[in-house]
């Protein structure tokens, strides 16, 4: 069984029962969670780039746990203190003790000089395949991670403003043939204001998927 457990945001983690992978770390300045980052156990945290939403708390809660930062280098450099970790760059793959981690592009700013904002598709052993994004605009080699892999989840941002918005997020999910999807980076704040069954009445109009609506502080179980 894979949990998915969100957090509010693009905050979010993975629980395989054996070990713990904690997304993108913004709790102390969330305003849709109530849960401090000391509360939080993790073996893992992949952070998505460095903007203060999505590096978060990650070098707080790698501290607390023995975790191992996943990043790229420049976004790693930020977290001096973390002993554990491991740099990745885009197009990159790795093993885990859980499966594998593919970093993927994002067309998003970084937060850090000479950084990239990336996404990741993680393959469990004997388990879903999971795509995140990211903080990302749509873009055409969405397409490529599609048919590269079989996408179980993906996990896009439909927010706008700072990423796509909801008719974006719908073509997005076309492009990578995705079976479900969960929105994420919408309503935290006035200017991300969106209405996910709006999200999910398009893209359920458009591509063969399914759409689950995770509210902060609600699970979903990703074997089903």
């Amino acid at each position: 069984m894979i949990k998915f457990n969100f957090y509010g945001h693009s905050c979010f983690s993975l629980n395989t029962g054996k070990e713990i992978i904690l997304v993108d770390p913004f709790f102390k300045e969330n305003p849709l969670t109530d849960i401090k980052p000391k509360e939080i156990s993790c073996d893992y945290i992949l952070v998505s780039h460095a903007h203060f939403d999505h590096l978060g708390d990650a070098e707080l809660i790698a501290k607390k746990n023995g975790a191992v930062i996943v990043a790229i280098p420049e976004v790693l450099a930020l977290c001096s203190s973390i002993k554990k970790v491991q740099p990745m760059n885009i197009g990159g793959s790795l093993s885990f003790s859980f499966g594998w981690i593919r970093m993927t592009m994002a067309i998003h700013s970084s937060g850090v000089a000479g950084g990239l904002a990336c996404g990741f598709v993680i393959k469990f052993k004997n388990g879903p395949t999971v795509y995140y994004s990211g903080d990302t605009a749509l873009f055409s080699d969405m397409q490529i991670i599609g048919a590269k892999e079989r996408i179980d989840y993906a996990i896009l941002p439909i927010g706008d403003n700072f990423t796509m918005g909801n008719e974006d997020a719908a073509r997005a999910v076309q492009f990578l043939k995705a079976h479900n999807v969960i929105p994420v980076h919408y309503n935290t704040w006035p200017v991300i204001k969106q209405d996910p069954k709006i999200f999910k009445q398009t893209a359920e109009s458009i591509a063969a998927v399914k759409v689950h609506i995770v509210k902060p502080g609600e699970s979903l179980d990703l074997s089903k």
